[in-house]
């Protein structure tokens, strides 16, 4: 018998420079949302997602977004860090050693660190729907497309540094049951189907003037 878990399995907070998502905020928004787990994925740091797990009771999924030197990939349930700028194949070598998933996230959008040709059958999962993503539909297109290419799980996130973004992409999950190592172990399995659509535009014009008055008082206190 499973049990069915939905998490939003791309989210910064504030350990990442350009997240306004503290970890109140992360917990409030992803039950707002209905969902009942939520992966941590900073910019290349982990401790801040094992801090958040060990303070809560909410599922948290310990991992990181990776910067490699091909793009950006999501590691989930990694006992330890994972280093950027290592190719991508490289990179998911050292994730699968340090007992994580390897997911390729929003490997065809613009204005991020996509993976494009890179994206490979070494991979656990490729993000299908990744609710910031533009241009969305063509990238949920072609991330479709590479998955069923490589014969990789499909999943999706919000890549949410914004509170309210968190929950607009999902994954639902059939785990054995609620632990981060049965939910790392159903999406290897392709136990698990991405959920979601594109975050409002006025969430991201939301996000911008509250990074604007962050930075305004940031440099107001100089």
């Amino acid at each position: 018998m499973t049990i069915k878990i939905s998490a939003d399995l791309h989210v910064h907070t504030t350990y990442s420079k350009d997240s306004l998502i503290t970890p109140k905020d992360l917990l409030y928004y992803a039950k707002k949302r209905g969902l009942n787990a939520c992966a941590v994925t900073d910019h290349d740091v982990l401790e801040g997602a094992y801090k958040i797990a060990k303070e809560t009771d909410f599922l948290i999924i310990p991992g990181m977004e990776v910067s490699s030197a091909d793009g950006h990939i999501v590691a989930l349930n990694v006992k330890e860090h994972i280093p950027k700028g290592f190719s991508a194949v490289e990179t998911i070598k050292r994730i699968h050693k340090a007992g994580g998933v390897a997911i390729a996230c929003h490997p065809y959008v613009y204005f991020k660190g996509c993976l494009r040709e890179n994206v490979c059958s070494d991979f656990d999962a490729i993000e299908v729907v990744n609710a910031r993503a533009f241009p969305f539909g063509l990238s949920v297109k072609k991330a479709q497309e590479a998955a069923q290419r490589f014969n990789l799980s499909q999943v999706a996130g919000t890549d949410a540094h914004y509170p309210p973004q968190i929950g607009y992409g999902y994954t639902e999950i059939e785990a054995r049951d609620a632990t981060v190592e049965a939910i790392a172990e159903a999406i290897v399995a392709g136990r698990c189907s991405p959920h979601g659509h594109s975050v409002p535009a006025f969430l991201n014009i939301a996000q911008q003037i509250a990074r604007l008055k962050r930075m305004t008082k940031k440099f107001s206190h100089l």
